[in-house]
């Protein structure tokens, strides 16, 4: 099943994440959040866009098992919108997601965000493969081109990481869920710190969209580039901004992962 068939089975209430969109021994966890964030946007007033997204990772979601979404409306003000959403999976919560949708206002403040210097273009860069059996299985559906930092576990050293991001089957539009979903694609910055595999795995993860957003085509390639701030004791703390193919600024994310080595 591609993207767009998982979000219309979220719709329907029949969601089963397949084996081809795992991580280890759960499913990718950008995929789970965005089955939540499009239920979420279907109880949201017309003309709110998604402005903050928080998302804790209280368990794994096991492929081929179902799963339940739940929506419930916190707040519905004047302009503000505050959503909770939550997956569960054999009476058990996985996922839960806190909201918040905005309409546009009038203000006196503009501060645009600063462009930036996009890195080669994404056909000239190497590719993260997908390898059976090394890889997560989610990566047959993302196409990432690595332009920051160094590959997992090979003991670079850098605190950047990142590169430009697509599907592989270009989705119906580059929508919130859609860009929740692409996001979490890459894996944690801390990971080309080691030097031999081991697991790591999301705790938290905040994401902020910003706006007015610029025309996105669903086959545009978007660039990811995440800093370590701060990691030890078996935990690590990014920041990562995302662009859109021009250097536009279209969502800024921050991470806590935990890291078993």
């Amino acid at each position: 099943m591609n993207f767009d068939e998982l979000m219309a089975a979220a719709t329907n209430g029949e969601l089963v994440f397949p084996g081809s969109w795992g991580q280890g021994r759960a499913t990718y966890g950008g995929l789970v959040a965005a089955a939540v964030v499009s239920q979420m946007q279907r109880v949201v007033a017309a003309g709110r866009s998604l402005r903050s997204l928080q998302v804790s990772f209280v368990g794994p979601v096991a492929p081929g098992v179902p799963v339940g979404i739940e929506v419930e409306m916190l707040r519905e003000g004047k302009a503000v919108s505050q959503v909770q959403g939550k997956m569960t999976q054999e009476g058990q919560v996985c996922l839960v997601v806190l909201g918040s949708f905005g309409g546009s206002r009038e203000s006196r403040v503009q501060v645009a965000a600063e462009p930036e210097v996009l890195p080669s273009a994404p056909e000239t860069l190497k590719a993260l493969p997908y390898i059976k059996g090394m890889t997560p299985e989610f990566f047959q559906h993302v196409d990432m081109r690595w332009a920051f930092g160094g590959f997992p576990f090979t003991g670079n050293q850098s605190r950047e990481m990142g590169g430009w991001m697509r599907f592989n089957e270009p989705p119906r539009e580059l929508d919130d869920a859609t860009l929740v979903a692409l996001v979490d694609a890459w894996p944690p910055a801390v990971l080309p710190h080691l030097s031999q595999p081991a697991p790591a795995s999301s705790l938290s993860w905040s994401l902020e969209f910003l706006y007015p957003r610029p025309q996105l085509e669903s086959g545009d390639w978007l660039l990811y580039r995440a800093s370590i701030d701060q990691a030890g004791a078996g935990y690590g703390h990014t920041h990562a901004n995302i662009w859109s193919q021009n250097g536009e600024l279209l969502a800024i994310s921050r991470q806590t992962v935990t890291v078993f080595g």
